[in-house]
Order: structure tokens, then C-alpha cells, then sequence
């Protein structure tokens, strides 16, 4: 199974018990059904949203940790700025 079908299970899976959730199919009591059910959509938006900047703040922290990468990129920067001078573009250092 490939990584896109892991996450597309995985999606339905969740959206279905949501929809379970909403429509009674799975017995809860009224006051969750009522007050905590509706926003656990915009509670997973936010847990993806923190664990994203989560993750990628920690890629940034941790970017100089990788010294191969950082000089690839670094080279990859420099060789980006003469093509542009090349071409007439004027790039401010």
C-alpha cells in the first residue's frame, strides 16, 4: 500500500466516524453531540496546523546540523544569483 493510500484510509476512516458522530449512529450523550462534536474539525485543523510548524521550525532549527545539505544549498543559492545577473536581473547581498 502505497503512502497516498495510507492517507486516504486513513481520512475516511476518520470522516466516517465524524459523520457517525453527527448523525447518532455511534450513541453519545447529547451535550457532547451537541457542544464538543461540531468543533473537532477545526480541532484538527489546528493539532495539523501546530504539528506542522512544529515540524518544520525544527527543520529550520536544525538545518546547520547538516552540513552537506546546508553547503548543497548554499551552492545551489550562489550558482541561482550568477544565472540571474546573467540574464540582467539585479539582486541586492
Amino acid at each position: 500500500m502505497t503512502k497516498a493510500q495510507q492517507t486516504i484510509s486513513q481520512v475516511a476512516t476518520i470522516v466516517s466516524i465524524y459523520v457517525a458522530l453527527v448523525v447518532g449512529l455511534i450513541p453519545i450523550p447529547a451535550t457532547v453531540r451537541s457542544e464538543i462534536v461540531p468543533v473537532l474539525p477545526w480541532w484538527g485543523l489546528v493539532a495539523f496546523g501546530s504539528y506542522s510548524l512544529a515540524t518544520l521550525g525544527w527543520g529550520i532549527f536544525s538545518f546547520k546540523n547538516k552540513e552537506a545539505e546546508y553547503h548543497t544549498l548554499l551552492k545551489e543559492i550562489d550558482e541561482a544569483k550568477r544565472d540571474l545577473k546573467s540574464k540582467g536581473v539585479t539582486i541586492e547581498e
